[in-house]
């Protein structure tokens, strides 16, 4: 008769679990050098833009500011929350793909494109309320510059939740390679460049005195 094993220890010290594997490795840039020669190269426009809409306020400072007044500070700030919220949500979904954390990660995606959603839903009412209150490009140069330079904006966010779909399905992949996380990474910087021209807008239509 063969004796059984004696049980193992319950009191002895496990050993340490090995590390998460990590797709990113230090001194690693996010994404790939495309997405950011389109980020540099876009922030070179849109100062150009902001650069013109200073100068011309300069010119006109009592028609701008006057226009301003009739700014509804309630849609520009909720729309930076949601942009602020959302940048914070991408980051943190990819740090929870980096380590492995699948379900975590795409789940923090998808609040992020709810925050874009939203962004657009708040967008889209603020554009009527000041329509019917007779504000158009037409109007006057402060509210040309408005219209236009929220609309191409606004034309970056929704190609920004265009990537943020594509992320989606790429974080829900049972595993991911570094292409993958390179992918995502990318789609994160632009997502991050919205958020940034986005507080640049704000400040000038909104706040600027």
């Amino acid at each position: 008769m063969t004796m059984n094993a004696w049980p193992a220890d319950p009191f002895a010290s496990k050993p340490p679990k090995a590390p998460s594997r990590r797709l990113r490795e230090p001194g690693h840039v996010p994404g790939e050098i495309g997405i950011w020669v389109f980020i540099f190269g876009d922030l070179l426009i849109f100062a150009l833009f902001f650069g013109v809409f200073v100068y011309e306020r300069s010119r006109n400072a009592g028609l701008f500011e006057q226009a301003r007044e009739h700014m509804n500070l309630t849609f520009g700030a909720g729309n930076t929350f949601l942009l602020l919220t959302g940048s914070m949500f991408v980051a943190l979904s990819l740090n929870s793909l980096r380590r492995g954390a699948s379900g975590r990660g795409s789940r923090m995606i998808l609040v992020t494109l709810l925050c874009g959603v939203g962004f657009v839903v708040n967008k889209a009412l603020e554009y009527s309320s000041e329509i019917q209150a007779g504000h158009t490009p037409s109007t006057n140069s402060f509210y040309m510059y408005y219209f236009v330079f929220t609309g191409i904006h606004l034309l970056h966010l929704l190609l920004g939740m265009v990537a943020l779909v594509i992320m989606y399905l790429i974080a829900r992949k049972p595993s991911l390679t570094r292409r993958d996380l390179r992918n995502l990474e990318a789609g994160a910087s632009y997502w991050h460049l919205i958020d940034l021209l986005w507080i640049v807008l704000f400040a000038l239509l909104y706040l600027m005195r």
